[in-house]
């Protein structure tokens, strides 16, 4: 901790928490550092300069560094859901009646600022044995902790991380209950956005499988088992090419791929799925269709391939969503592109030099790239 944090806080104790602690004892990189502070109050923080953010409970900026610091708290469960908690934050919480309402032993872990360890609840003991557990029996309130353990052995399987029986048996008592079908949709998606992004994605959706929760939040995915497995396996099935920040996005597309579209609209809007990822959806949707419904690609299925994709006004996707093609028939993405390219070469502007306009203009332009299309994937296929 720098001199000017230790200035900050002088006379508070101050504890490094949760997911810092955690991953810097794996020796993973820790990129965001939570600290909990005890013994203070709002007014205290405010007057050291910090700026208060959190709506539900006190978490406070530093002015400078903009790390979080929280006041310690308990929580106690009033109501159904992920929301319904009643948070009590006061000088008298200590460290450890903070540190008891996090969800597993390996979040419940806190650093002073020396660098010296506190865990009460064996988290050290636990992720030497690759172990995810509860922290109290306090874990069967939060429905949302089932998707967030989930997730984390997403992150963690291929360490050789298991979930404790256990805690097994308190997920799917979450879901038997009835109280995960209280999570309101934005953290649904908000966990599962977060697990599509983890090394080993597809655990998170057999987990939740397995514990029956994603009959509940997804059923549309687990309508056939065997298509479900299917979809697990092309997670980590992406084009080459896609930023980082969209892989998640990609594997969501891939995973509801083989979804009809009455399936993918319910989905999406029960998860109140943003535009974007609603959209690349329908995108590889078509395309896995174009690929592996039966008979010849001609230039007519090409042709409806890219007016359902949207190609002539959102064109950006379109070579990734060929090079989406190529995992399953290198052919065919090579004559897709070549296709695509000559298409794309004839331009509205030549046709309006040569005096066409209105409908006219419309149509003759799509018989051009029709004609473009066809000469490809005749000479091609």
């Amino acid at each position: 901790m720098s001199t000017e944090l230790d200035h900050r806080l002088a006379g508070l104790d101050v504890y490094r928490v949760g997911g810092a602690v955690r991953d810097a004892l794996l020796g993973w990189p820790v990129t965001d550092v939570d600290w909990v502070v005890v013994g203070a109050t709002p007014e205290a923080m405010r007057q050291r300069g910090f700026k208060p953010v959190g709506r539900d409970f006190p978490v406070f900026l530093h002015p400078d560094s903009h790390e979080e610091f929280a006041l310690a708290r308990t929580e106690r469960k009033s109501g159904h859901g992920y929301t319904g908690f009643e948070i009590h934050a006061s000088p008298s919480v200590t460290l450890e009646e903070d540190l008891a309402r996090r969800d597993l032993t390996i979040n419940a872990m806190a650093e002073t600022p020396s660098g010296e360890l506190v865990d009460p609840f064996g988290g050290r003991a636990d992720l030497e044995a690759r172990v995810l557990r509860h922290v109290s029996p306090a874990f069967i309130e939060d429905p949302l902790r089932v998707l967030r353990v989930a997730r984390f052995l997403a992150r963690y399987a291929g360490l050789g991380f298991v979930i404790a029986e256990e805690t097994l048996t308190l997920m799917r008592r979450l879901v038997t209950s009835g109280e995960i079908a209280h999570l309101v949709a934005e953290r649904v998606w908000t966990e599962t956005e977060k697990a599509l992004g983890e090394p080993w994605p597809d655990v998170y959706f057999q987990t939740l499988d397995d514990r029956g929760a994603l009959a509940v939040l997804m059923p549309e995915l687990v309508a056939d088992t065997a298509q479900l497995d299917e979809a697990l396996g092309r997670l980590q099935r992406l084009p080459e090419d896609i930023d980082s920040h969209e892989a998640a996005f990609w594997r969501w597309a891939r995973l509801v791929e083989h979804l009809v579209p009455e399936q993918r609209r319910h989905l999406s809007e029960r998860l109140r799925l943003p535009k974007a990822v609603s959209r690349l959806a329908d995108q590889a949707a078509h395309t896995h269709r174009l690929v592996h419904e039966t008979g010849m690609v001609d230039g007519k299925r090409v042709m409806a391939w890219l007016e359902g994709i949207d190609a002539w006004r959102r064109s950006e996707r379109v070579p990734s969503l060929i090079a989406l093609v190529s995992l399953d028939d290198a052919s065919l993405a090579e004559d897709l592109a070549l296709a695509w390219r000559l298409a794309t070469q004839i331009l509205p502007k030549s046709l309006v030099d040569e005096g066409y306009k209105g409908r006219a203009l419309g149509e003759e332009l799509a018989r051009r790239r029709r004609a473009a299309i066809d000469g490809v994937m005749e000479t091609g296929r």
